[in-house]
């Protein structure tokens, strides 16, 4: 859908994460760039400083409403993870562009409806792995190609932040493996550490020349309160074809680890801090910033307008909802307490860190073993789900 002026946007999901959406989209209304005109929230819209609401925007409570009366070009959707199908096919059915908060979906039916329904309506579905429009990403896939670091043996990633209790509490599906009937899978790997994986991917990707199909997937889960969901997780997927992929990821951190991908070659070691958009390859002194994200939704805008090829259309994401459709039958997560655990703060602020969490994550990532292998005391075998060729 096209039309005079300013693309029209709408936001469907305008608190929580919304409000960092709406951070994004101020300066681009204010530009000249998009017009906000509809927000959706089932919760009445909190109106900040760094997140206004211009005086012409109209706030919905249901988004069917907002496609009828608004009509936007392009919806942005940022509802809990469960949901997004059936918004996003109804955004679609409106002739709307998406602009879908990762998760994009959470099996490989979900994608694969969507990715038809996108197709048959000519729309197109980006998805915020806002990472994957780095410049330092670029970088480094350009340097594996120019074989800076030769045949390359393994991707893995490392990433230890912190939640409070307060985090698991946000909402109804928060730390939830469902919620009636329908899988919501609030995990590390799925939703805060998403992008530790999805930036593997696209490395392990950027070196046969072709998405990730895995092989296997072997994985452990643990958690250190009483969620049904992952805080702590290593995972190493074998592909069919191309490098091994570790990811290894905790909510219970002792120390923060912004989020790093470690690559390894025959010729040295690359390291992306995927956050700060920080690199260091093989003869760097250091790691060095290199500036240049692209915004998913300018990127967006810009396809749009000029056919900008997407930082991450929906096609992209495929190996990311592969490997969550393989860990739809795993068991709980692992539960460890006692002397394993430690605390830090109180009520909502209560903090809880695993004891040494920070050296079995980073052994993990460097020699790409799961830590049952490594011998550590508290680590259980994994749950391995074996995949056929495509």
């Amino acid at each position: 859908m096209t039309g005079d002026g300013p693309p029209r946007v709408a936001l469907v999901g305008a608190n929580g994460h919304g409000r960092w959406h709406r951070r994004v989209i101020a300066p681009l209304h204010a530009a000249g760039l998009l017009r906000l005109v509809a927000l959706v929230d089932v919760r009445q819209v909190q109106v900040e400083p760094d997140a206004p609401v211009p005086p012409r925007a109209r706030i919905f409570t249901d988004h069917r409403e907002m496609l009828a009366a608004s009509r936007p070009d392009v919806v942005v959707i940022c509802t809990p993870p469960h949901t997004h199908l059936p918004i996003a096919l109804d955004a679609l059915d409106a002739g709307a562009d998406l602009l879908l908060e990762k998760p994009p979906v959470l099996d490989l039916a979900g994608h694969r409806t969507l990715l038809a329904a996108a197709a048959a309506a000519g729309r197109a579905v980006q998805v915020n792995f806002q990472a994957l429009g780095s410049a330092a990403l670029t970088e480094l896939t350009d340097a594996l190609a120019a074989g800076r670091l030769g045949p390359v043996t393994g991707v893995a990633t490392v990433a230890a932040w912190q939640r409070p209790d307060a985090y698991y509490a946000r909402s109804p599906w928060a730390g939830r493996r469902s919620v009636d009937g329908r899988p919501t899978l609030d995990g590390a790997l799925a939703n805060p550490l998403a992008h530790a994986l999805m930036q593997c991917l696209a490395v392990a990707a950027s070196v046969t020349g072709a998405p990730v199909r895995p092989a296997r997937i072997e994985v452990e889960r643990y958690r250190v309160r009483p969620i049904e969901v992952d805080d702590t997780t290593v995972l190493r997927l074998t592909p069919h074809a191309g490098p091994p992929v570790l990811a290894a990821l905790t909510l219970a951190a002792e120390e923060h680890v912004a989020g790093e991908v470690l690559v390894t070659g025959g010729r040295g070691r690359a390291v992306l801090e995927y956050p700060t958009d920080r690199l260091c390859l093989p003869g760097d002194p250091g790691p060095r910033p290199v500036p240049g994200r692209r915004g998913m939704l300018a990127n967006l805008l810009d396809h749009r307008a000029y056919g900008t090829p997407l930082a991450a259309p929906l096609a992209r994401t495929g190996p990311f909802t592969a490997v969550l459709d393989a860990l739809r039958a795993a068991p709980e997560p692992t539960l460890l307490g006692g002397d394993l655990v430690r605390t830090r703060g109180d009520g909502p602020d209560l903090v809880r860190m695993l004891r040494g969490i920070g050296a079995v994550l980073r052994t993990a990532a460097e020699t790409g073993a799961l830590p049952s292998e490594a011998g550590v005391p508290w680590a259980v075998r994994p749950y391995v789900v074996d995949l056929p060729a495509p």
